[in-house]
């Protein structure tokens, strides 16, 4: 456990909820794709859904609710509208949740993607995540450099939530730029610059 700042201590990700359009196919996807055991499984109170629990590794579980009265997912609003360097934004609205990533090593993140397109799953190419200044490099390059950060790609689930396998190759550095304001200006007057 890590204690922070404030005196709470955090052991890492207890679980994240999702919500799925159809629980048995998500079932399928997250156990015969991804082959995730399933935890555990239950109607809710009251038969107006149900909530699963998936086993992600290191005592960190993925759940999901299915909601009879659930509304349809909306791309580009409660979910990311595209996969990274899939020629679009991935933003999605404040609230939401953009994507899920999942750690994996680096040494089988290849072979993992090989994998998972054998069994039907669009995936993009494998990216490397380099670690630069803001403004100075691109943050993405095509090979493995001393700059390498993580290397990742990224697919959809069944109802269109972006998910990542995620390889950390090396400790990122220790900067971190200004935080922007709601207007996206920064607390020393700049806009975002990026590369």
């Amino acid at each position: 456990m890590a204690e922070n700042t404030q005196g709470y201590e955090f052991g890492g990700l207890h679980h994240l909820a999702l919500v799925c359009s159809d629980m048995e196919r998500t079932v399928d996807f997250y156990t015969n794709k991804l082959g995730m055991k399933l935890n555990k499984g239950f109607d809710l109170d009251g038969g107006y859904g149900q909530h699963f629990f998936f086993d992600m590794g290191g005592g960190n579980e993925l759940a999901f609710f299915w909601f009879r009265d659930a509304q349809k997912a909306q791309p580009g609003i409660a979910s990311a509208a595209h996969l990274v360097g899939g020629g679009g934004t991935i933003s999605s609205a404040h609230g939401s949740m953009n994507h899920v990533a999942f750690a994996v090593p680096a040494d089988k993140i290849d072979g993992y993607r090989e994998q998972l397109v054998a069994n039907g799953v669009e995936c993009t190419e494998v990216v490397n995540h380099d670690d630069v200044v803001t403004g100075k490099d691109a943050r993405t390059a095509g090979e493995i450099t001393d700059k390498t950060w993580l290397r990742s790609f990224y697919f959809y689930d069944p109802d269109g939530i972006m998910l990542e396998f995620c390889a950390t190759l090396q400790a990122g550095l220790p900067s971190v730029d200004l935080p922007v304001n709601a207007e996206g200006i920064k607390a020393n007057g700049e806009p975002i610059t990026g590369a």
